[in-house]
């Protein structure tokens, strides 16, 4: 959606409210940032891998 697009469907009125909240919000601490830094650069989090397979003995064999 393009910025025109936003304020025909908001509305220049809705947008001020809006950039007036967006104002007052504190500004997040060192720590905050830093965590959504790390999610954002990767968003999916770790990469799982495979398990590794374990050989088991073969199975005894009935007499």
């Amino acid at each position: 959606m393009t910025r025109e697009e936003r304020r025909a469907l908001l509305g220049d009125t809705v947008i001020a409210e809006i950039h007036e909240r967006v104002a007052q919000a504190p500004e997040p601490s060192d720590d905050v940032v830093e965590k959504l830094r790390r999610i954002m650069t990767r968003p999916a989090g770790l990469v799982p891998h495979a398990a590794p397979v374990r050989e088991t003995a073969p199975a005894a064999r009935a007499a």
